[in-house]
């Protein structure tokens, strides 16, 4: 559960790094909730087709966080939140940014913060002794 509510703590931080499994496991959590918010807006009359009020606050709710998460995780991988205008050219944007976000991020310090994996910067002691 850390891991999907992680990006609600850090709902404006659009500095840093974020790791593969923060972003997917919090575009999992917003799934669920989509769904969970589907179903109620169903009960209480507004049908499947139709985007209800709790729908439509869920998604207001879970947009920005989405999408500082996302500038975390092209971060991780040493590229900058610009590459998401990538979603502006269809299909061929939508899987070059796909691809982007199940990238392994660069290992150690990059430009745009500490390794998320190793935030302390352990020393590799192969190479301190090669």
């Amino acid at each position: 559960m850390e891991w999907m509510i992680l990006p609600l703590r850090r709902y404006f931080e659009v500095r840093g790094r974020s790791r593969r499994m923060e972003y997917w496991m919090f575009t999992l959590f917003s799934m669920l909730v989509g769904i969970a918010a589907t179903f109620i807006d169903a009960a209480i009359g507004f049908g499947w087709e139709d985007t209800g009020p709790v729908g439509g606050l869920t998604s207001l709710a879970l947009l920005i966080p989405g999408f500082t998460v996302w500038f975390r995780r092209l971060h991780d991988t040493d590229r900058s939140a610009w590459w998401l205008l990538l979603l502006l050219l269809p299909i061929i944007g939508w899987i070059w940014l796909f691809v982007l976000s199940v990238t392994e991020g660069t290992r150690g310090a990059n430009r745009f913060g500490p390794d998320p994996k190793d935030p302390y910067g352990s020393v590799d002691i192969d190479r301190v002794f090669s």
